[in-house]
């Protein structure tokens, strides 16, 4: 089980002690003593220094090397990884006048493993005439280190079938090939080799169990592991630690953490600082952040370059950018991704200002931007009103080449989408289509769906089933949103096939979407079918489906459905509520209505919004309760809008109340002193009561004022185009056969015996 963390942290440290080397004095007065010289010193980790000498005595003396002194040149080259240096001494090997055994072929062999030679290190191994595990353990770990997964993994089984044993390197390695390939059964079978093993609780092998069940994901099994470890050493707790905190269990981490000080006599590094702040950022925990930051700089991290970028990025995400500005500060030599975090941290905090004066510091300090700066940077211009800002970054990617980069073209997409500018938009994207990834043709297709362009969305995606990036859940879903809007059943139709052949069907998102879809498009059959297949639905189905009865005149449909949903267990939202009191608007269940209304605070804590209110004002005012409707809105919680008042004068014209017409007209024109409908419809209530009059200079003022009323438009989609009409319309480029066709219709309901109305 993983432990939960306990209500309060709190973090208790140990000072660290230092110490210091000291650099002897070489002594070359026979070979022996400059035998013992290089080896001395290479024991003291003074690399460059020992290959120094060694080249003196190449060059000026004529002593020997002893065999000795050789392993440890090589081993000074492999731990500078001095590729062209350790090929130099490997050749003095070679020319030298013995042969070099099996444990110096064994350091050459890992020098070339850690310099990058993965052919020289295959060479030397292939011609070796005997080896050992440390023989076997090195070659593997050459090609783990190399990022030749498969030909390690090779090796390991060559090894097995030798019938030698691996050893607690050799599993590190070998666990190392297997997590970069992510092969959980496989990684299991070596978990089962390491428990067989003699090996198996040495800490080599257990924290390379721990760091592969982590990049699997498998957190559970890493615990395990850890768990079992009776004497933790850094790399244990700190590769937990940093599984917790990336597999978003922070909580957790932090209790890791917690229990590292505690038991434990490792000292935190800043690795193992890092992890737990970015487990605060992530918890949006600045208390925890506080105490955590205070034991860093008790262990005299404040001013590290790694653990001070984590500082820094956890106080921005947790809005104290202050203290993220004062961390920014402590570091000794801030990198680009400390300027990064600082930056990200003042451009999703709404310090747009901040972010741009940070960005020209680092410029001025000569630090090159990388794609996450310019990022960074544009997240705090996303608002319309920074569009000119947004526009000065977008020259200077520009100029720096930034627009191939596909990411920062992604964040500009997105950008220019919320503030409307749907032609740059769509010109970064023909910029960049031949390298567009996923994230790309998404932007684009939800830049059409915020800005009505549905016909454009739907040839873009037509376009995209051609590119080498299929729609994934995000794109069907914006298609659906797009199909629902114009109503266009075909292509919703043809978006759900889509759906079903690429198994993307059962993503609840894409389920939601196809039910919204049908809803409105009015094919509620085919919105119940899919509702009947889902086994739980959520809310957003049940609302949906709600609605969409609602709407489309099933109120007794919409109420039993909403009893369904109640008996089921699922609690309702603000849309179900849309859905049930426009159901009882329509079916003339008032006092029902007016019940359901009341329950929503009292039983679900659901507050009602200006909508719900103007369902309960259409609710009254359908059934004939002018004055009731009048009085709900007078004492309602905020003030009405247009939309209320659009609501009570409508209802007055079908009931013919001249008196509160005319205040609902009056309240509308207070809002929208030329709003068309207010008149028109004051202007009906007139005329249906025989106040000619009142008419008349009504029509005079709409005349005085340019008020028109806004002509209504209807579409019909054919062979996936969408056709627009309006009353009287002259546009549409086929309106002749259009016309004709209406007088023939007209002339067969004739014949018919259809009577017109006379008015």
């Amino acid at each position: 089980m993983i432990q939960r963390l306990k209500p309060r942290l709190a973090f208790t440290c140990t000072n660290a002690k230092l110490g210091t080397l000291a650099t002897p004095t070489p002594n070359f007065q026979n070979e022996q003593s400059s035998n013992d010289y290089i080896s001395s010193i290479c024991k003291q980790k003074l690399f460059k220094e020992a290959l120094k000498a060694f080249d003196f005595i190449e060059k000026n003396t004529s002593y020997n090397v002893y065999p000795s002194t050789y392993t440890h040149l090589i081993s000074s080259c492999a731990s500078l990884r001095f590729l062209e240096r350790g090929r130099k001494i490997h050749k003095h090997i070679l020319m030298s006048n013995f042969q070099a055994d099996m444990i110096l072929q064994n350091h050459i062999l890992n020098m070339y493993g850690k310099c990058g030679s993965v052919t020289d290190a295959r060479k030397v191994f292939d011609e070796m005439a005997e080896r050992n595990v440390v023989s076997w353990t090195s070659v593997i770990a050459s090609y783990s280190q190399n990022d030749q997964e498969i030909e390690a993994i090779n090796l390991y089984s060559q090894m097995l079938q030798a019938d030698l044993l691996p050893d607690q390197y050799t599993f590190g390695s070998i666990i190392k090939a297997c997590s970069s390939l992510s092969e959980v059964m496989l990684g299991r079978q070596l978990h089962a080799h390491v428990i067989k093993s003699e090996h198996g609780s040495h800490l080599i092998a257990q924290n390379a169990l721990i760091t592969m069940y982590t990049k699997f994901g498998l957190i559970i099994d890493a615990q395990d592991v850890f768990l079992r470890i009776n004497l933790k050493d850094l790399i244990s707790w700190s590769s937990m630690i940093a599984g917790f905190s990336q597999l978003g269990y922070e909580l957790e981490a932090l209790y890791c953490f917690k229990e590292m000080l505690r038991q434990s006599n490792c000292e935190p590094n800043e690795f193992v600082f890092g992890s737990v702040f970015t487990a605060c950022g992530r918890l949006i925990q600045p208390e925890y952040g506080r105490q955590i930051h205070g034991v860093s700089i008790k262990f005299g991290f404040e001013r590290n370059e790694y653990s001070g970028c984590a500082v820094t990025d956890m106080y921005g995400k947790c809005g104290l950018l202050g203290a993220s500005e004062t961390a920014f500060f402590q570091i000794e030599d801030p990198d680009v991704v400390s300027w990064n975090a600082i930056i990200s941290g003042f451009a999703y905090g709404g310090e747009s200002n901040k972010a741009l004066s940070t960005f020209s510091q680092m410029r001025n300090l000569n630090l090159k931007p990388d794609d996450v700066t310019i990022r960074s940077l544009l997240c705090a211009f996303t608002s319309p009103s920074y569009v000119l800002q947004a526009k000065q970054i977008h020259s200077y990617i520009i100029k720096t080449g930034f627009d191939l980069d596909v990411p920062v073209c992604n964040t500009l997409l997105s950008i220019y989408a919320s503030c409307s500018d749907v032609a740059e938009a769509f010109k970064i994207f023909y910029e960049i289509q031949c390298k567009a990834d996923l994230v790309s043709w998404n932007a684009i297709i939800s830049v059409c769906m915020q800005n009505d362009r549905a016909e454009k969305a739907f040839s873009l995606l037509n376009l995209m089933l051609l590119s080498p990036n299929k729609p994934d859940h995000i794109t069907v879903v914006n298609v659906l949103v797009c199909c629902g809007k114009v109503t266009s059943l075909e292509m919703g139709d043809q978006t759900h096939c889509y759906a079903c052949k690429t198994a993307l069907k059962q993503d609840l998102a894409i389920m939601n979407g196809l039910v919204d879809m049908y809803v409105k498009c009015g094919s509620l059959e085919n919105a119940q079918k899919l509702f009947d297949c889902i086994e739980n639905p959520d809310v957003v189905l049940w609302s949906s489906l709600i609605v969409g009865y609602a709407q489309f005149g099933y109120g007794e449909a919409a109420l039993k459905l909403f009893t369904r949903m109640r008996n089921s267990g699922v609690k309702p939202n603000e849309v179900t509520f849309v859905g049930v009191l426009t159901a009882c608007s329509h079916v003339g269940l008032v006092e029902e209505g007016l019940h359901l209304f009341n329950t929503m605070e009292m039983q679900h804590r659901i507050a009602p919004t200006r909508e719900h209110c103007s369902c309960v004002v259409d609710l009254l005012a359908r059934a004939g309760c002018i004055n009731e409707a009048e009085a709900f809105i007078n004492q309602m919680a905020f003030d009405p809008d247009i939309v209320v008042w659009k609501t009570l004068l409508a209802a007055c014209r079908t009931h013919k109340n001249i008196e509160i017409g005319k205040r609902a007209a009056e309240n509308i024109l207070k809002i929208d002193p030329y709003n068309s409908t207010a008149h028109v419809l004051l202007s009906s209530i007139y005329a249906s009561t025989g106040y000619w009059k009142d008419f008349a200079a009504l029509r005079n003022l709409m005349k005085q004022k340019g008020v028109r009323k806004v002509p209504g438009q209807s579409w019909i989609e054919v062979k996936d185009k969408i056709h627009v009409f309006s009353a009287e319309d002259g546009l549409h480029p086929e309106r002749g056969k259009i016309y004709i066709m209406l007088e023939e219709m007209f002339l067969q309901m004739l014949d018919a015996g259809y009577v017109p109305i006379q008015r």
